[in-house]
């Protein structure tokens, strides 16, 4: 059976790889980007692979709010019921780190935007949906008043703190909800313009990330994964940091995304 499939963050690296994998298996794929232009050439090249299912490109800059919630209003007037929502979009060195809402743009794309994305659309998710959320193997604990506040954190620093609130939130979800949530860590210094652009290094093949993360939205070793965290490098599932596992921790990351919300 074919499902619909959002993906965010598809107009390169793991996340266009990914949207090709489910297009070629005929599913209707629900492309996302930033960049029109870049949106456009990746829905058409997508569209183009022998046996695609209908592939569907929305604009939305997820470093604002606002936007975040546009872009599922958008989704759900085409479409009311989802299978799968791929949170894949994410930054790391960026040249402004402040967003226009007054908050550091790592957190506000890589935690507090898929956490709201998933909250719109949670009420249009099939019964047997899931939600599958792009981690990381950098994860470090995380400083609320930088999640909440404007920049006060490098690169790399903020990088990982987002990725493990992101982890939080997932399961904390996970035990609230009946939708399947997981947390994947797609494998580490892969072949991204965000690797390429950070470390310098040409990475290691997408298939890697494309592969696992096609695996948690469709097959059935996932369906029992709701609040875990999978660790691509080691092909396993894993303990994320400690502070993914702390209920009082991860209840404090949510909450504070909460307070964020509140005040845009």
């Amino acid at each position: 059976m074919t499902k619909i499939i959002l993906v965010t963050g598809s107009t390169d690296g793991i996340g266009l790889e990914t949207a090709k994998r489910l297009a070629a298996q005929g599913h209707t794929v629900l492309m996302h980007g930033r960049n029109p232009v870049k949106l456009e050439n990746a829905t058409q090249a997508v569209s183009e692979i022998p046996g695609a299912g209908h592939i569907e490109g929305y604009v939305s800059d997820l470093s604002m709010m606002a936007n975040v919630v546009a872009l599922a209003t958008a989704i759900t007037a085409q479409y009311p019921t989802l299978d799968v929502i791929i949170n894949n979009a994410g930054v790391l060195k960026v040249s402004q780190t402040t967003t226009d809402e007054g908050i550091d743009v790592r957190f506000a794309v890589n935690t507090i935007a898929p956490y709201l994305l998933t909250q719109v659309l949670l009420p249009s998710m099939s019964a047997s949906g899931r939600i599958v959320n792009v981690s990381s193997a950098a994860q470090a604990p995380v400083n609320l008043n930088a999640l909440a506040g404007p920049p006060m954190l490098d690169d790399m620093t903020a990088y990982a703190q987002s990725k493990l609130a992101l982890t939080m939130w997932t399961r904390t979800l996970a035990l609230q909800s009946d939708i399947m949530l997981v947390s994947v860590n797609p494998g580490s210094y892969l072949s991204t313009k965000m690797v390429k652009d950070a470390f310098g290094v040409p990475g290691n093949d997408l298939s890697i990330g494309a592969d696992i993360l096609t695996r948690a939205a469709l097959d059935a070793e996932f369906a029992d994964a709701t609040g875990k965290y999978y660790d691509n490098d080691g092909r396993r599932f894993a303990h994320p940091h400690p502070d993914g596992l702390n209920e009082e921790k991860c209840n404090a990351v949510v909450q504070t995304i909460e307070a964020v919300l509140e005040k845009l």
